[in-house]
């Protein structure tokens, strides 16, 4: 095979999928863009962002050796890196009341007692 992971080839989208779109390399070899290597981020359709007969730059980077197929990525080419958003922390309960696991501890001699009486 003339391709190699890593390569950077120009292509030409000849199809698209929910889960990828087909890239013609050559008149005999291409690849698939999977939906995760469409973009950083999330996508949520690959529609939006590629159109069939669209040329592309897409960088090689896995070749199944026994099958021949050839995996592309054009995230791997994109200059932007997300930044990741920091979320506030959530509290199941109030978390100004200081109680921690004291409720547990005072609860526990119940329970096994509780078991107990079962077990008999």
């Amino acid at each position: 095979m003339k391709y190699k992971i890593g390569q950077i080839i120009d292509g030409k989208i000849t199809g698209i999928q929910p889960y990828g779109a087909f890239v013609s390399l050559d008149e005999e070899n291409q690849g698939l863009i999977h939906v995760s290597e469409v973009q950083a981020g999330y996508t949520k359709t690959i529609q939006s962002l590629l159109s069939v007969g669209q040329e592309v730059k897409v960088q090689v980077i896995d070749i199944d050796e026994y099958s021949q197929k050839i995996s592309l990525s054009l995230r791997t080419l994109e200059n932007f890196v997300p930044s990741i958003q920091h979320r506030r922390k959530r509290y199941f309960t109030n978390k100004n009341k200081k109680i921690g696991f004291q409720t547990i501890g005072e609860q526990l001699p119940v329970w096994i007692d509780e078991a107990l009486d079962e077990l008999e």
